[in-house]
């Protein structure tokens, strides 16, 4: 498609807003802002289809073996029910590609999809949509939108072409998919990259500066080495090996802020238990049971930016498997942390 052909563009759903008690630091803020969206590490998202052409669901089936093949540690697990799905992906094609972002998905009704295609995806712009959609879902922005990306925009141009075809979007969403940054705490390290997957296309004229883009963006499509770098940073592959937790001890904890633990957990007996994380500490947990060979994500809870622990209470059946996955943002002045089952 060439630079004089106008193109569809992603919209991304309202973020679900963090309250922020007052009077947290700074290092904390920033800390809990950058990882909301992430997923633990080795989380399996299920996906699922609405009706769709099949042509259309095999391209967004090869863009998650494309996001795998980068050897990182989550899964993706194609199902047939909509109840098993986290991701659930639609084919409206009156209501353009969008996604909501990482975590968020988890409040969205069952019923409803979290992730629409609007387009072809069978062709090389298809492809690159279909990547960005799912880097959405992982908890990539919108790259144009970092407040490191020194853009200056012709903010009329840009109402202009979006107001128009093919997006027909309000100037609310312009705005908001556009010319609004993200918070400096949400974004991590000050690079932009106009390569990225998350990189819109934009016609000439609609960037003042810097001066080389005037005549227009058209990144190179697919994954960047910025991307594949910024996966592998929060989902690095994972170790074969994890140690157990036993009933009633204690594990120290020592992350860095995004560092995870992970435990194998087999009951010797079918009981209540309650898993939990001790310390000053801003953590979420996930506890997930083996199911048929897959895990499915069992309970959780995040206490980041409260006084209290996580704590998980659920009944586990004896010689079960199960997984307990500690995701950390930050730890206070020590840096330390402790997890432990009872």
């Amino acid at each position: 498609m060439s630079k004089k052909t106008a193109r569809p563009a992603c919209t991304v759903k309202p973020r679900t807003p963090r309250i922020i008690p007052p009077g947290m630091t700074d290092e904390r803020m920033r800390l809990l802002r950058l990882l909301a969206t992430k997923w633990v590490n080795g989380t399996v998202l299920h996906y699922w289809f609405f009706n769709g052409p099949a042509p259309q669901l095999q391209a967004v089936r090869d863009a998650f073996t494309e996001w795998k093949a980068l050897k990182i540690g989550l899964e993706f697990v194609e199902v047939q029910n909509s109840s098993e799905a986290e991701v659930r992906i639609g084919f409206d094609q009156a209501d353009g590609s969008w996604s909501y972002i990482g975590r968020d998905i988890l409040g969205i009704a069952a019923t409803q999809p979290t992730m629409n295609f609007g387009w072809d995806l069978t062709d090389a712009y298809g492809h690159t949509t279909a990547l960005h959609e799912i880097g959405h879902t992982l908890g990539m922005p919108h790259e144009h939108q970092s407040p490191f990306a020194g853009i200056v925009w012709d903010e009329q141009k840009v109402y202009d072409y979006f107001t128009g075809e093919p997006n027909n979007w309000s100037r609310e969403q312009t705005f908001s998919n556009v010319l609004s940054k993200i918070d400096p705490s949400e974004v991590e390290g000050s690079n932009w990259d106009p390569n990225s997957v998350m990189e819109y296309w934009f016609p000439a004229g609609l960037i003042v500066q810097p001066a080389q883009y005037h005549d227009g963006l058209e990144p190179a499509g697919g994954l960047s080495a910025a991307d594949k770098e910024w996966v592998l940073r929060f989902y690095p592959a994972l170790k074969a090996a994890i140690p157990s937790l036993k009933p009633f001890v204690s594990v120290p904890l020592s992350l860095v802020p995004g560092g995870q633990a992970n435990f194998n957990i087999v009951p010797g007996e079918t009981r209540k238990y309650e898993l939990g994380t001790f310390g000053t500490a801003d953590t979420v947990l996930v506890l997930f049971e083996e199911v048929d060979g897959q895990l499915r994500q069992l309970a959780a809870n995040d206490d980041s930016g409260t006084d209290r622990n996580a704590k998980i209470q659920v009944k586990l059946f004896k010689d079960r498997k199960y997984v307990a996955r500690v995701r950390l943002y930050w730890a206070g002045a020590s840096g330390h942390t402790g997890i432990m089952l009872w």
